[in-house]
C-alpha cells in the first residue's frame, strides 16, 4: 500500500487545486512497521539511492543501558507498558521510539526506532531491587 505525502489537492480555502503533475516518487511513504513483542522477524527495504533500512517486526530482546553502572546489557522484553506515540498502542504490546518497556531488569525507556534501525535501545529508568 502506497502512502502519500506530498502536498495537498487542497488550497487552504478549501476549493481544489489543478493538478499540473502526478505523485513523484519522492513524496510517497510506507505504512508503520508496528513492531510487536516475539521472537525476532526482520524485513529489509530498499530507499532511494540504493540505501536500506531494517524494518524490526517482532523482538523480545533489547540493548539494556544501566546509567548507575554505566554499562550495556542484554534484557528480555516481556512487556509494553507505557506509548506516549498512542495509548492503544500497550494493549497490542507495540513499540516505538520513547514507549516504557518492562524488561527482566526493569522498566526501560526506548531510544531508538525499531522500525528503522533494526534493534531496540533502552535506557534503564527503574531497576528491579
Amino acid at each position: 500500500m502506497v502512502v502519500f505525502q506530498g502536498p495537498g489537492r487542497r488550497t487552504p480555502a478549501g476549493s481544489r487545486k489543478k493538478s499540473l503533475r502526478g505523485i513523484r516518487q519522492f513524496e510517497l511513504g510506507r505504512v508503520p512497521a508496528f513492531t510487536g513483542i516475539g521472537p525476532k522477524r526482520l524485513r529489509r527495504i530498499r530507499l532511494m539511492g540504493g540505501d536500506e533500512k531494517i524494518r524490526l517486526l517482532s523482538v523480545d530482546v533489547c540493548n539494556l543501558f544501566d546509567p548507575t553502572t554505566k554499562a550495556f546489557k542484554k534484557g528480555k522484553i516481556t512487556q509494553a507498558v507505557e506509548n506516549p506515540a498512542n495509548r492503544h498502542f500497550v494493549r497490542r504490546n507495540i513499540l516505538t521510539k520513547g514507549a516504557i518497556i518492562l524488561t527482566d531488569s526493569g522498566k526501560a525507556r526506548i531510544t531508538s526506532k525499531p522500525g528503522q534501525d533494526g534493534t531496540i535501545n533502552a535506557i534503564l529508568i527503574e531497576g528491579s531491587a
